[in-house]
């Protein structure tokens, strides 16, 4: 008998009446109320079993499923007597099995009848164990057991997965206990990987590079909770020789004192899972691994006065030297046999602000008077400041806050200057994280929707795969969003198909991604100021005059952007201040500025900005100087914080 599962819906709340009258005797039946809040409530799951026969839909078998912090609790199951006897129970079950295990439940508990010793034996037989004795559970005489699965799955999902992600599964010839092997593309695009929870993702695609695949599967896996090796921090790192030789500055002694027997000017070193093939090199490369966490590294050295590092290159499988594979095989099960993988720490530094801006920006996050307000703020909190632009990079070292004042890009100096700072052990805003984590429309849609945040409805179309089926399933018109794209920049609106395929064409030579999401038109667009986790202004931002966009690049006049309006925080729906704060709090601790729409009563998470838009007579209309202080407290709090304890370098 073909039998599909699926989630119920609201319609289907007549029928899962009958099935409960049809399989339960009356004090073990739920009430169509109750029935109803199972469907509809954000911690319970209805699933039903259905078959087609002779034209016709039928369900014939359905399962609740409460979903509390560690256990997923079976509240109910049941099939049709009719039908029982014929696996559709157990498919229910394994079902749930395979829903624990993707969202990283420790165990399944449910209740059973006592003197229905036919359903208790059938729990067992599948792997349930009675753990207590429910006297009168149901009603009195009705005593119940209750049951949790002992299976060697569930059990094995309370560690830690490992899984190694690689272009192509076929060319891995390690065999690792314990470690599962896949495509980047379907841990990109899979739903099991979007749900799996308490995972280490050990990265050997063939390519970091900014927005390729091996660049989204770090990006989503941090997204997703997962912990990525190497996160898209180190990836950065890798790009730029300045990051990289002042964070080697911290092991320079160690560096100097492992090759001073080396005699040529350049010497490499590949380091695999944190070890050397040279046992001379051992100290070296682990620490080199502590700085740089990828599985495969190559590190180029050269000498003038002292070794320096020239280049920190990550290898993919292919390019390792064959005669080491025997060793990687041997590192990477010692490796993978670690419960805990450490991450370093760097010391701190002491006092000044630099705030970094651009006096060429055309449309830059704080106008002039917005600055010098800054500066006032600053100077009353005790600090001396110091505006400074990208020439001054090198200067960066002689201040112990960085704040960023210019447009944020991954791709230009601000990043660079961001890394570097937070290195040296500064105080950052905005800070490395915050910088990659926002810049990009596929993270912030994957952390939004791993965490049940409501975003438009959205689709992430993968080049390679879009190309060979063409398929959407979201109407026109929709909006098409340039992964990076910011201030309504490579952001299109598309009404129908043959504008799709010419957007697309465009979009796909730059990202091997691309959102497309649901249009949701809106006379204006809620920005809420978050900082430190908390609320710290409001404003209503209109779209501009004629145009769907808050911001209308292509307008003749000279200003493209609609109105606005500060509201006070207290007049502010509460529905969207905690969503804009608990978006804001996945990302970081900084200060952003969350994009919203309210739409019939829902709010929507449109976007979190890193470097959120404080002009004078605009975010400050409200609070005033106050707006400015609180900013530059917080920076003064996370200096004194930070005097204290150490600071991670990865993130």
């Amino acid at each position: 008998m073909d039998t599909i599962l699926r989630k119920t819906t609201i319609n289907d709340l007549p029928v899962l009446e009958k099935l409960e009258q049809n399989c339960f005797p009356p004090f073990q039946q739920s009430p169509k109320r109750v029935l109803r809040h199972s469907i509809l409530s954000p911690s319970q799951e209805v699933w039903v079993a259905e078959t087609t026969g002779n034209g016709e839909t039928k369900i014939i078998g359905s399962v609740i499923l409460h979903l509390h912090p560690r256990t997923l609790r079976l509240y109910s199951i049941c099939v049709l007597p009719e039908y029982q006897g014929l696996g559709v129970g157990l498919k229910l079950l394994n079902h749930i099995r395979k829903l624990a295990d993707g969202k990283g439940y420790s165990k399944i508990s449910l209740e059973a009848r006592e003197n229905d010793e036919k359903l208790v034996s059938w729990y067992k037989k599948w792997g349930f164990t009675v753990t207590e004795h429910l006297p009168d559970y149901y009603t009195e005489g009705e005593h119940a057991v209750k049951m949790v699965s002992s299976s060697a799955e569930s059990l094995r999902k309370q560690a830690i997965s490992n899984i190694i992600v690689v272009r192509n599964p076929a060319t891995w010839k390690l065999k690792i206990e314990g470690v599962s092997v896949v495509s980047s593309k379907n841990y990109v695009t899979d739903p099991e990987f979007q749900t799996l929870k308490n995972a280490r993702i050990f990265n050997l695609c063939n390519s970091y590079k900014y927005q390729k695949l091996g660049y989204y599967v770090s990006l989503l896996a941090t997204a997703r909770d997962h912990r990525p090796i190497p996160n898209n921090t180190t990836m950065q790192d890798f790009t730029s020789t300045a990051v990289v030789r002042s964070i080697s500055e911290y092991i320079d002694d160690t560096i100097q004192k492992s090759l001073k027997h080396v005699d040529e000017k350049k010497f490499t070193l590949n380091i695999y899972f944190g070890q050397s093939v040279s046992h001379k090199f051992k100290g070296l490369a682990q620490k080199l691994y502590s700085l740089f966490e990828a599985p495969l590294l190559r590190i180029e050295f050269s000498k003038t006065d002292k070794w320096i590092i020239q280049k920190v290159t990550p290898l993919s499988f292919q390019k390792v030297d064959p005669d080491d594979m025997e060793y990687i095989q041997l590192f990477a099960q010692n490796y993978f046999a670690k419960k805990r993988f450490n991450r370093p720490r760097f010391k701190n530094f002491r006092y000044d602000l630099a705030i970094l801006v651009n006096p060429n920006e055309e449309n830059p996050p704080s106008c002039p008077e917005a600055l010098q307000n800054f500066k006032k703020a600053a100077e009353k909190a005790g600090f001396y400041t110091e505006f400074i632009t990208k020439e001054d990079y090198h200067q960066l070292t002689e201040y112990d806050a960085l704040f960023i004042r210019e447009t944020t890009s991954v791709n230009n100096h601000t990043y660079q200057f961001s890394r570097t700072a937070y290195a040296e052990g500064l105080v950052v805003i905005d800070d490395p994280w915050s910088i990659l984590r926002c810049s990009n429309k596929i993270f912030l849609n994957e952390r939004m929707k791993q965490n049940k945040i409501t975003t438009p409805e959205t689709e992430i179309l993968v080049k390679s795969t879009f190309k060979q089926n063409k398929q959407l399933s979201l109407k026109f018109p929709l909006v098409l969003k340039q992964p990076d794209s910011a201030f309504s920049l490579g952001v299109e609106k598309i009404n129908n198909e043959t504008e799709l395929n010419t957007a697309l064409e465009k979009l796909f030579t730059s990202s091997d991604l691309v959102v497309a999401q649901e249009f949701l038109p809106s006379e204006y667009d809620w920005r809420i100021g978050v900082l430190g986790q908390a609320p710290l202004f409001a404003c209503k931002y209109f779209m501009a005059e004629n145009h769907w966009q808050i911001y209308d690049w292509n307008s003749p006049n000279t200003n493209k952007s609609g109105d606005w309006e500060t509201v006070p925080l207290n007049l502010v729906p509460e529905k969207v201040l905690s969503v804009a704060v608990k978006a804001a709090s996945l990302i970081g601790d900084g200060l952003y500025g969350v994009d919203l729409k309210m739409i019939n009563g829902e709010v929507y998470v449109i976007e979190v900005n890193d470097n959120p838009n404080i002009d004078a007579g605009v975010e400050d209309m409200v609070l005033k100087d106050e707006l400015y202080d609180k900013i530059m407290q917080s920076l003064l709090s996370r200096i004194e914080v930070n005097r204290n304890i150490a600071q991670f370098v990865t993130v």
